[in-house]
């Protein structure tokens, strides 16, 4: 793990962004892609319904603030109470100094504590997908002032998340809001979310989407409020394998299913979610991934990121 690319994959890299620059998506085609995504992504939950992605256990390891708030949850009472802990490592580049995250952690926690001890602890992921950190969350987290929100701009998406069994309309609401509306979700509240997910969801948007993005998000956390984020990041195995036609911008490709998807870079990160949050975490997350029969070695590059809203905003 965190292994950084050798010359050679680098040097095949810049020859195939090279070549998708000299052969993008027609232009004729552009406007088609990026007018229509919510249809690409109806095609793709109608084609594989809840099968394609795997449960998102690993959340418990990257993102502990899931679940870290309350001990009412499986994987206390087994033992996992610390393996949920994010380790401060060397290879997570650009992350913030840990003891300012701590600080701040702990102001947030007090502020908190104020609040009824009934009061209901809101989790919001964006992009939910076919429930897959939904479902594993809500099986851990047995706590009763847990609420879920799953909101994806697929109906075809949300329609699979209702139809599980481990739906559970007292504990979870499944809505259909794109991030990028100028409209928040139906029935959420302004400043109610405690949390907000966002994996591999926001490299679906076209740049020009991005502030809209991140005002809805500031708008829907509470002040100390958590944004969670992962995505890809700039020169992945994805973005250098593409193929001729696939380039809509720089760093913007469709995929062959109509799919859009962004490759990021933390500096990018910082510029578009700096003006509103407090960065707790920007990190660079790299993979070698070996296929020793075919002597073929894979880098995968994701970014990581905690995004903190300031515990004295309005």
């Amino acid at each position: 793990d965190h292994v950084e690319p050798d010359d050679e994959y680098l040097e095949y890299a810049e020859q195939q962004i090279r070549m998708h620059h000299e052969h993008p998506v027609p232009t004729e085609k552009q406007e088609f892609y990026n007018n229509t995504p919510a249809a690409f992504w109806n095609s793709f939950y109608n084609n594989n319904q809840n099968k394609f992605f795997k449960d998102r256990h690993w959340l418990r390891i990257e993102f502990a603030e899931l679940f870290e708030w309350t001990t009412d949850r499986k994987s206390a009472s087994e033992g996992h109470a610390d393996a949920g802990t994010v380790k401060e490592d060397v290879h997570l580049a650009d992350s913030s100094d840990s003891a300012v995250s701590k600080s701040r952690g702990v102001a947030v926690a007090s502020a908190l504590s104020s609040e009824p001890s009934d009061a209901k602890f809101r989790i919001m992921e964006v992009g939910c997908g076919a429930g897959n950190a939904v479902f594993p969350l809500l099986a851990d987290v047995s706590d009763p002032r847990l609420f879920v929100y799953a909101c994806d701009y697929s109906k075809v998406a949300v329609d699979v998340v209702k139809s599980g069994e481990a739906y559970d309309e007292n504990r979870c609401a499944a809505l259909v809001w794109d991030l990028s509306s100028t409209e928040l979700p139906p029935n959420v509240q302004p400043g109610s979310i405690d949390i907000m997910l966002m994996v591999f969801v926001f490299s679906a948007l076209h740049p020009s989407q991005w502030n809209q993005a991140v005002e809805n998000a500031y708008r829907l956390l509470k002040p100390g409020g958590l944004l969670l984020f992962r995505d890809y990041g700039r020169n992945d195995l994805a973005q250098v394998r593409f193929k001729k036609s696939r380039l809509l911008e720089d760093n913007l490709y469709i995929r062959g299913d109509g799919t859009r998807v962004y490759f990021f870079t933390n500096d990018e990160l910082a510029d578009i979610f700096g003006t509103k949050f407090e960065i707790e975490q920007n990190a660079i997350d790299r993979r070698l991934i070996v296929n020793r029969k075919r002597e073929l070695k894979m880098y995968r590059v994701w970014l990581q990121a905690k995004f903190r809203k300031p515990i004295s905003a309005d």
